[in-house]
């Protein structure tokens, strides 16, 4: 309390030295500081860490339906406020978190005739820095209507960026990632975030955002040397983007920013930055695995009846997953025909006579929920949200009454406004009906998982999918990119688990039965290295039992109680260790270059701990299937050496002896 109130006493006795034309902030430990001032035309912001400024001299400005918010402005008394949170995550990549953050809010007013009023509040952690716009209720304005967010990040000199670049605001938010300078960046060219920059001094910055509700989501476009934020556009109305009764908050802009890039992963800004758990009762949210057969094609082996949309077939993976302790299975669909009454022939789209509450003749849903009920096991279901939306409330109650688990709500495929509230509508709505989502097709998180801890994982990315008709764009060279951008804004639906590795240059499309390319100790690794809390198990049964690593597979968590990251290099490697229930699991995935790491385990804690490693075998590079397995017995003081295969990795599991 005392150390408290002396950064208050502190912060008092400057403020008539800024004479409110200037407004600095701090990280408790003094590394990061915002400086805001009122520039020429608009307000202008400062980002430095460790004395080495990144952004610099960024204007901000907000385009409403009645004119740019920005010029003549003046700034009323600022507030400050250290702000202090223990909380616990029901999902996540780590159980009890500590949020320590000094704040200020700016009021901003006009001197022009509009006296618009915004305030902008800015939080600096340890680990970044946050800001965000409110906008309160004032005299003569019980609305708005945002054109623009000129919300821009002016870095600093010439840094290295990991980005991805998006053709449009429709959009899966699938591509691969592009790396090069700042100065070569292409302008007018929209910029999906995270984007993760790499300065000189060994500092490393990632930007994104936190807490987008009610409001469009934002990509980023380089113009005139800078980056500007851009919000996504109403359908049929592109100059709108967001429409909202006052009080409103925009999200958080957020800049993840340390001078060690595994810092990045471990932190916890995003959920720091959303609000408390609005779910009463959690204790019916059960993270875990799942089958999912649409990957692997349905396969089924040679028996007595024919595989499809029926119940042989999805009996036949719910006893695969019973007998190996997987917690769910996913019923999807079968050549192109989804579970439910649809006159459509394509995934993506639907046709003119749809019933999401009404399965195809040959699946009796409820029967399949009993079976698999009675087997320890949870049905979880596909579907297009299109066809879930018009019937929400009616579907989520004959779910529950079923015994569906959750879902994947597919081809969402934008984060303007409505979109975004539509998400929300559909965790709301699930909770009440003891059901969790998994959003495919969509945007990135923001940490809403917080909120709403029956969001499991979403997709936003180039996933593993694509094995099945693209030989060239999913790799580990693509994979090692994932910790370093859409990881860092949350659980990532990656399509996990495929146990049918070639080489590269012997590697073949296949649309059933599929084949990866990276090491069997790569797609182990994976499921560590990516955060989210419902691990797929693409493969068919045949390709897993029996086989080495397997066993690993069945027993790895998809929810963690501390999270750290030993060593990493962009673009490189990345190690990240996770501890549960007492264990600790550790996953490397390394990129097309093959190298030995050696890691230090200071991570695990006292005592002496019984390891059970994993490794690319010696003739992995050409039999990528192949492991070794061996059991040593650690403690943290030892440094573990771990030779890495092209395109290869290695897991860890550590019990306490």
């Amino acid at each position: 309390m005392k150390q408290i109130q002396t950064i208050l006493l502190l912060l008092f006795i400057t403020f008539p030295i800024w004479a409110q034309k200037s407004v600095k902030l701090a990280s408790p430990d003094g590394k990061l500081k915002f400086e805001l001032r009122l520039g020429a035309k608009q307000p202008e912001y400062n980002i430095s860490y460790d004395k080495v400024m990144l952004i610099k001299d960024s204007p901000l400005s907000i385009e409403f339906s009645d004119g740019w918010w920005g010029e003549n402005l003046k700034i009323t008394k600022p507030v400050h406020r250290v702000l202090k949170e223990d909380y616990e995550l029901i999902v996540g990549k780590s159980r009890k978190v500590h949020s320590h953050c000094n704040e200020v809010l700016i009021p901003f007013t006009e001197t022009n005739k509009l006296k618009r009023q915004v305030n902008l509040v800015v939080r600096a952690f340890n680990d970044g820095i946050a800001f965000r716009y409110e906008y309160p209720k004032q005299k003569g304005r019980s609305s708005h209507v945002i054109y623009n967010e000129a919300t821009t990040f002016n870095a600093v000199g010439n840094p290295d960026v990991l980005r991805l670049h998006l053709p449009g605001f429709i959009s899966s938010h699938e591509g691969e990632y592009t790396y090069g300078k700042y100065k070569g960046i292409e302008e007018n060219k929209l910029m999906d975030m995270p984007a993760t920059f790499r300065f000189g001094y060994g500092i490393y910055m990632s930007i994104t955002e936190a807490s987008v509700r009610d409001y469009a989501g934002m990509m980023l476009s380089k113009e005139n040397g800078m980056l500007y934020g851009k919000l996504s556009p109403k359908l049929g109305d592109a100059r709108i983007k967001v429409e909202a009764a006052l009080p409103h908050k925009s999200p958080w802009r957020t800049l993840m920013i340390s001078d060690r890039l595994g810092a990045l992963i471990e932190s916890d800004i995003l959920t720091n930055l959303n609000e408390p758990c609005k779910i009463e009762d959690t204790s019916w949210i059960k993270p875990g695995k799942t089958t999912f057969t649409w990957w692997s094609g349905n396969v089924v082996p040679d028996t007595t009846f024919s595989p499809g949309n029926n119940f042989e077939t999805n009996k036949y993976y719910i006893d695969f997953a019973s007998r190996n302790g997987l917690d769910y299975h996913s019923i999807y669909g079968y050549a192109e025909t989804p579970w439910y009454t649809d006159n459509g022939f394509n995934f993506g789209t639907i046709g003119t006579e749809v019933d999401i509450t009404k399965p195809i003749a040959p699946l009796n849903m409820k029967y399949i929920c009993d079976y698999a009920k009675s087997k320890s096991v949870g049905i979880h279901v596909w579907l297009n949200w299109r066809a879930l939306y018009p019937k929400l409330d009616e579907a989520f109650a004959r779910f529950e009454e079923w015994g569906i688990k959750g879902m994947m709500v597919d081809f969402m495929d934008r984060d303007d406004q409505e979109m975004i509230l539509i998400q929300e509508e559909i965790l709301t709505k699930a909770a009440k009906h003891k059901l969790y989502i998994q959003f495919h097709g969509s945007s990135k998180p923001s940490g809403l998982h917080r909120t709403y801890p029956n969001e499991f994982t979403r997709e936003g990315t180039l996933n593993y999918e694509v094995y099945k008709w693209n030989a060239e764009q999913v790799n580990a060279d693509h994979d090692i990119n994932m910790p370093f951008t859409r990881l860092l804004a949350g659980a990532a639906d990656y399509h996990l688990g495929g146990f049918r590795a070639l080489p590269r240059s012997e590697f073949k499309i296949q649309y059933v039965n599929p084949f990866v390319t990276s090491t069997r100790c790569h797609m182990l690794a994976m499921y560590i290295v990516l955060e989210s809390y419902l691990g797929m198990v693409c493969d068919t049964p045949e390709a897993y039992e029996g086989q080495p690593g397997f066993d690993f597979l069945k027993d790895v968590p998809t929810i963690w109680d501390k999270t750290v990251v030993p060593d990493a290099s962009l673009r490189e490697y990345v190690a990240v260790a996770r501890q549960k229930d007492g264990e600790w699991y550790l996953g490397v995935i390394n990129n097309s270059k093959g190298r030995i790491l050696d890691i230090k385990l200071d991570f695990l804690g006292t005592g002496t701990y019984k390891a059970e490693v994993y490794t690319d075998a010696p003739d992995a590079e050409t039999n990528p299937n192949h492991l070794k397995k061996e059991i040593k017995q650690l403690t943290a003081k030892d440094i573990l050496e771990l030779p890495l295969a092209v395109d290869g990795g290695a897991v860890v599991r550590f019990k306490p002896m």
